[in-house]
């Protein structure tokens, strides 16, 4: 027996996610850059058969090195990296988009591409209240520096515990205090 519904017990089937928005726009944009390379390729390449052949010259052609910049801008194209390259850049420049004294305090730790969302660790759990209160601007901050809906949440955390250190009473492989109380 086969049907297209899923049966009562069975999961809704998941649906791949489709660009929409600014990623269909990028898509696009993407697409037509590289069908007027390629006819201006197809374009230049009848022109040198008609002199001859390739010939090497004082103007820029394809035979020429790429500049790093343009190589690496090319690669992040290609394949996709533009949000994960833009909120690494995010992370560099962090000091200068949360301020100077909020910096001193809380750092971003990871970037969930997926989720679009920036985990961001606090020093103390006062300095990861007061973000918490200001996590809509700084979301706002964020997409309007590197375009909307790129970060959809912060999720902020609180100071991690102590490190675990051996001693004289410490037993091998306990995990803290609260291991021994059931």
């Amino acid at each position: 027996m086969t049907t297209d519904q899923p049966a009562a017990g069975d999961p809704a089937p998941k649906k791949a996610a489709e660009p929409s928005g600014v990623d269909l726009a990028r898509v696009a944009l993407r697409a037509a850059k590289e069908q007027a390379r390629a006819r201006g390729d197809a374009a230049q390449q009848k022109k040198q058969a008609r002199r001859g052949g390739l010939r090497s010259g004082a103007r820029a052609d394809g035979r020429d090195p790429m500049a790093l910049g343009a190589a690496i801008n090319r690669l992040l194209n290609e394949r996709g990296w533009e949000t994960p390259a833009a909120v690494g850049g995010v992370m560099g420049r962090w000091p200068q988009i949360v301020g100077e004294d909020l910096a001193n305090h809380c750092v971003p730790e990871k970037y969930d591409e997926d989720e679009r969302v920036l985990v961001v660790r606090c020093d103390s759990t006062a300095w990861a209240t007061n973000l918490r209160l200001l996590a809509p601007q700084l979301v706002a901050r964020l997409n309007e520096d590197l375009g909307h809906g790129t970060v959809k949440l912060l999720k902020v955390n609180g100071p991690g515990g102590p490190p675990r250190r051996y001693g004289p009473l410490r037993a091998p492989g306990s995990t803290g205090p609260g291991d021994t109380y059931g």
